[in-house]
């Protein structure tokens, strides 16, 4: 029997030398940060629902950029295919909403003592070393 996967998003958002963050105030992962995403719904492009997430769960605006990743992640019983993007801030200060607890900017070089999932803090960095092609200057 093969696993149906949820499509979800989730948008690595760069602002200078630091990237969004919420911390899930619900399951899967309760209490852990991680980047902002959730569901695609019927309907809506990858695009669309990965700007949708961001400004529901941050009240943040952004470009964005390119997609970074898609990985299959199975959480306490819950099956995704997560699409990650890449995204540069355009507006907004962070502001917790839907279902995040918290959601702030955080240095790059601080995600390592948050305790997130392995895979979200290699998807940060990957969105950071793309961010450069961007940029026009290393990230």
């Amino acid at each position: 029997m093969s696993i149906v996967r949820k499509n979800c998003v989730g948008v690595v958002c760069i602002k200078e030398d630091s990237v969004l963050l919420i911390q899930r105030g619900t399951a899967p992962r309760k209490g852990e940060w991680s980047i902002p995403g959730g569901r695609i719904e019927p309907g809506e492009t990858e695009a669309e629902a990965s700007l949708r997430e961001l400004s529901e769960e941050t009240d943040v605006t952004a470009e964005l950029l390119t997609k970074i990743t898609v990985l299959n992640a199975d959480f306490e019983g819950f099956q995704y295919r997560l699409h990650d993007y890449l995204a540069r801030w355009t507006g907004g200060e962070p502001r917790a909403g839907d279902d995040a607890a918290q959601a702030r900017f955080v240095p790059l070089s601080e995600i390592d003592a948050l305790g997130m999932w392995p895979e979200t803090v290699r998807v940060i960095r990957e969105g950071y070393a793309k961010m450069a092609l961007f940029s026009g200057q290393a990230a």
